[in-house]
């Protein structure tokens, strides 16, 4: 792994979702779906480690605000919802953890419908699925899977509407959302040599980086905390922007607070004001808030699902930067 690797990595995001968006034009990954439930399930089960599980998270709750009983679930966890007919289990690998997520498979193959996002065929967990869906995120050398992750959670997103959580629409509607996407990316990644620097000046502090987030995309902060973990190895931490006010103020009191805060919560006011308060400084994703120490705006980023999907890029060539700048 190197930050050369990564940032090759990142560049190619919007060619990824560009051939994503063309493939789902062409092809519904859910085409089986009908044939594998009858009904709408009782439980939905979706498991992952790591990236994989933040994107279930946000799938998990999307599910959710339509009714269904839907889970994310560690695959490590030693139990969870039972399995049989009424239950759908959803499993996303990105390469890593695959004895856990196999481990846990094992606990629902032959009683509940599997679907499993992964590389391809040849993934080890590719072999409990009922529906198998190709991630079609390329080779990602720095192995971070962060077009993986980024790939995973739009297929995700499908699913939920496949199941009603959002307006199923065609494959083409999708399509159009992805190339959003990949036009939001290219839109930060062409300007990263102006932006990068700045920010990472202003955000590198003594006490490592907080990432605030909605609930609805706390996916966001996880994702991009876990690049800056594991590509220059930072302390970065993570907090969704209602809670803040009852857990990470009490930080911003006794340290050298820095964070990112992706924009959208009805609470980003207070903690603006009371981060303020307390003489920390944060940089402000997706929209404009008032004692911003830096705003950064990308194309679509009214868009929920357009900021969900992007984002997290803001912490991964953050991550590039601080990586590039460690001694070997």
């Amino acid at each position: 792994m190197t930050a050369q690797r990564l940032a090759a990595d990142l560049a190619g995001k919007p060619a990824a979702l560009t051939e994503l968006a063309d493939h789902l034009a062409r092809r519904d990954p859910y085409a089986a779906l009908p044939s594998l439930i009858d009904d709408e399930p009782a439980n939905v089960v979706l498991l992952g480690m790591g990236a994989s599980r933040h994107a279930c998270d946000a799938a998990a709750a999307r599910m959710r605000s339509a009714g269904l009983g839907a889970t994310a679930e560690y695959a490590s966890a030693h139990g969870s919802v039972p399995g049989g007919p009424d239950t759908l289990v959803v499993a996303v690998s990105l390469g890593e953890a695959q004895h856990e997520i196999c481990a846990a498979l094992d606990r629902y193959a032959g009683e509940s419908a599997i679907i499993v996002l992964a590389d391809g065929p040849e993934s080890p967990v590719a072999r409990y699925a009922d529906v198998l869906v190709p991630l079609l995120a390329g080779r990602e050398d720095s192995g971070l899977a962060c077009r993986g992750y980024q790939h995973a959670l739009a297929l995700l997103l499908l699913l939920a509407g496949r199941l009603g959580a959002v307006p199923a629409g065609a494959s083409g509607e999708v399509s159009v959302t992805l190339r959003r996407v990949a036009n939001a990316s290219a839109d930060l990644l062409e300007r990263a040599d102006t932006w990068v620097p700045r920010a990472a000046a202003l955000l590198k502090g003594t006490a490592g980086l907080h990432l605030v987030a909605p609930a609805e995309r706390l996916a966001s902060a996880g994702q991009a905390a876990l690049a800056i973990r594991r590509g220059p190895v930072l302390a970065a931490h993570t907090c969704e922007t209602g809670e803040w006010s009852y857990t990470d103020r009490y930080l911003a009191a006794i340290e050298d607070y820095r964070a990112v805060l992706f924009a959208g919560s009805r609470h980003d006011e207070r903690v603006a004001e009371h981060l303020l308060q307390l003489s920390g400084s944060f940089l402000a994703v997706g929209g404009d808030v008032d004692g911003a120490a830096m705003s950064l705006r990308y194309l679509g980023d009214t868009d929920p699902d357009v900021s969900l999907l992007t984002e997290p890029l803001v912490g991964e060539l953050l991550a590039a930067h601080w990586w590039a700048g460690r001694p070997v």
